[in-house]
């Protein structure tokens, strides 16, 4: 069915449109003000520039809401693939199932989930139900496993579990490998700190000495 896809064309495309006009009125905002600034024929050139510059920017940098929906989808994904798991253990049907998560979770997930599940109710194929988890990350692992479910009836509560671990498996390196980064970040100033100290009271009286006695 296409109602699933076209309602989460529509819905990108209605956020991509009130981005693209706040990023035009920031972009013409530093432009003219550049151009007044300089206060001269060329000024217009140039504030083309610089609003180029910023609308390249500007693009280039994830909206901080957006930003925080997407890890917090991330950060309950583990948690939504195990009361999925437990609600279908429990004989619930897919679309319930779904549905029941998606209000105990709340968020931006739940969010996507309840579409999920309103959109199986409703009758729509599951690979187009399923299209409201995209973006999400680690999320494309629920939906593989929730359409080879459909497609050959096997159960889905046992994969759900194991993705759930998966995932959380994947969140633990990641935050290894973050604590490690924060750790050579912070001993970084200490050595740049220290270096020229070590340089100055150690070294260069060494250096010192030798030459005034080879001299």
């Amino acid at each position: 069915m296409k109602a699933a896809r076209r309602l989460a064309r529509l819905d990108r495309t209605s956020t991509t449109k009130d981005g693209r006009a706040l990023r035009l009125g920031m972009d013409l905002a530093v432009g003219l003000g550049v151009t007044v600034f300089i206060g001269h024929w060329w000024g217009a050139l140039a504030g083309v520039a610089v609003g180029f510059g910023v609308d390249r920017f500007l693009a280039s940098r994830e909206p901080a809401d957006i930003r925080a929906a997407r890890l917090r989808a991330i950060a309950d994904l583990p948690i939504g693939a195990d009361l999925l798991a437990a609600a279908l253990r429990a004989g619930a049907p897919v679309d319930r199932a779904i549905c029941a998560v998606a209000e105990a979770l709340g968020g931006p997930l739940g969010e996507r989930l309840d579409r999920v599940g309103r959109s199986l109710r409703l009758g729509a194929d599951p690979p187009d139900a399923w299209l409201h988890m995209s973006g999400v990350d680690g999320a494309e692992r629920l939906v593989a496993a929730a359409l080879r479910s459909s497609a050959s009836g096997g159960a889905l509560g046992r994969a759900l579990t194991r993705i759930a671990d998966d995932l959380r498996g994947d969140r633990a390196v990641v935050t290894d490998a973050a604590a490690q980064r924060a750790g050579v970040l912070i001993v970084l100033p200490l050595g740049l700190c220290f270096l020229p100290a070590f340089v100055l009271a150690g070294l260069v009286p060494v250096v010192v000495a030798v030459l005034g006695d080879v001299l």
